[in-house]
C-alpha cells in the first residue's frame, strides 16, 4: 500500500484499485468448496440462474433499460449500477465547479471500486476514509441516526465535500495565476498528494499523475450513469451568450489551443487568445459581473477576473492579463465596456498584448466562440 497524504493535508493513504470496474454496491465474490463429482454437470447451470435472479431482484426498478443505454455503452458499465447512488452523487456536487457526479463516481472506483471491505483497518468504507478525515467531513446525510464511512451515503457525500473543497481551493489558486491546469485534474492532485505540493508545482505534480490518470481512466462510464435527459445535459454553450470585443481590435496573434510556449518552449493548452494590443490601448470588461481578482502574478503580470454569474447553471468567467496597470480591484462591481486596465507587457510575455481567457464552469474554452461579431 502506498502512503499518499490527501488534500487535506493530513497523511492518509490511495489503496490501488483494481483495473476491473466494479459495480456500484455489487457484494464481493464469496469462496466456494469444491462440489461432489455428482454436481459437476448441474451446478453451472444452477449457479448461473440463482446468480442472474439475485442480481435482478437486488437492482429492482432501479435496473437501467436497455434504450436508456448509449450506443456503444458496455452494459457492465451502465446497467451493473445500483442507480439509488445517482441521485446522491448529484447531490454531492450540485454546488460544486469542477467536480460532476461522473468525476466523483470515478474517484470511489479508482479507491475502492466501490467495496466497502479493506485491507486497511485505518480506511473504511467506499471511500477509504481515516478517522481524522471523518471528522472533518463525514455527516449523518442519509438522516439514519448513524454517521459513519461504512454507510455508502455518508461515504459519496463526505467525499463531495472533500473534493468540492479542494476545487474551490485550486480555483481561487489558479484565479492568482499561482497553479495552472485542468481543475478537476488540480482538485484530483491535490487530493492524492495535498494542497501544497501541488501550489509548489504550480501546476498537477508528477508524484500525482499517476492518481489522476487512473480516476480519468474510469471516468467514461460513469458519464454515461449520471447523464441526465439531453437539455438538462446540454446546458448553456460556447456562444449562446455574446460578449463584447476586450480591445478595440480582434487581431489574434495566438489563438486557443495547444502550443510551445515562446518563453518557456513547452507545449502545453494555451488557454486563452492573445490579441494584439499597443501599451496604454484600453482592456474593457467583456459583460457586467463582480471583480474576483485584481493583482499581480508571477506569470500573467497584472491580471483581472470577472466572475459573471452563472447561465443556466454554469459559472462563467473572464480573464484579462498582462495588463500594465489596474483600474479596479477585487469585489468591485462592473458593467460592460467598463475600463479594467491598459494593455501592457508584464509578468511572462513577448511583448504588449492581452491574454484573455473565458471560462465556463472552471473549464477553459475557446473564447473566440463567445465573442460577437461586431465590437
Amino acid at each position: 500500500m502506498q502512503n499518499v497524504p490527501k488534500g487535506d493535508d493530513t497523511a492518509q493513504s490511495v489503496s490501488p484499485a483494481s483495473t476491473t470496474s466494479t459495480a456500484v454496491g455489487a457484494a464481493a465474490p464469496r469462496r466456494r468448496r469444491g462440489p461432489g463429482a455428482c454436481l459437476l454437470v448441474v451446478l453451472p447451470a444452477v449457479v448461473t440462474l440463482g446468480a442472474v435472479f439475485a442480481f435482478v431482484s437486488l437492482l429492482g426498478d432501479d435496473t437501467a433499460a436497455p434504450e436508456d443505454r448509449e450506443p456503444g455503452q458496455a452494459e457492465s458499465a451502465v446497467s451493473n449500477v445500483d442507480r439509488s447512488y445517482v441521485p446522491w452523487l448529484r447531490k454531492a456536487t450540485a454546488d460544486c465547479v469542477g467536480v460532476t457526479p461522473a468525476l466523483l463516481a470515478a474517484h470511489i472506483d479508482q479507491l475502492s471500486g466501490w467495496q466497502s471491505d479493506s485491507a486497511s483497518l485505518s480506511e473504511l468504507g467506499i471511500a477509504r476514509f481515516t478517522d481524522a478525515g471523518w471528522k472533518k467531513w463525514g455527516r449523518d446525510d442519509d438522516g439514519n441516526g448513524t454517521s459513519t464511512p461504512l454507510d455508502r451515503v455518508d461515504a459519496i457525500m463526505a467525499l463531495g465535500r472533500q473534493d468540492c473543497d479542494l476545487s474551490k481551493r485550486m480555483t481561487a489558486l489558479r484565479t492568482k495565476g499561482a497553479v495552472n491546469g485542468d481543475l478537476a485534474d488540480l482538485t484530483l492532485a491535490a487530493y492524492a498528494v495535498g494542497v501544497d505540493e501541488v501550489a509548489e508545482a504550480g501546476k498537477v505534480p508528477a508524484s500525482a499523475r499517476l492518481f489522476v490518470t487512473e480516476v480519468r481512466k474510469r471516468l467514461p462510464q460513469y458519464s454515461a450513469l449520471v447523464r441526465r435527459n439531453p437539455e438538462q445535459e446540454a446546458g448553456v454553450q460556447a456562444g449562446s451568450t455574446r460578449l463584447q470585443h476586450p480591445v478595440a481590435t480582434l487581431s489574434v496573434t495566438s489563438p486557443f489551443g495547444s502550443r510551445k510556449h515562446p518563453l518557456t518552449g513547452v507545449t502545453k493548452l494555451h488557454t486563452g487568445v492573445d490579441f494584439d494590443a499597443p501599451e496604454g490601448a484600453q482592456v474593457s470588461a467583456a459583460w457586467g459581473g463582480v471583480v474576483e481578482f485584481a493583482g499581480m502574478t508571477p506569470a500573467y503580470g497584472y491580471r483581472v477576473v470577472i466572475d459573471h454569474g452563472t447561465i443556466e447553471g454554469k459559472r462563467l468567467q473572464t480573464t484579462y492579463s498582462h495588463l500594465s496597470a489596474l483600474q479596479v480591484s477585487a469585489g468591485q462591481s462592473v458593467v460592460t465596456g467598463q475600463a479594467v486596465g491598459p494593455a501592457g507587457s508584464t509578468g511572462l510575455s513577448t511583448g504588449p498584448h492581452l491574454h484573455f481567457e473565458v471560462l465556463l464552469d472552471g473549464q477553459y474554452t475557446d473564447p473566440m466562440a463567445w465573442l460577437t461579431d461586431g465590437g
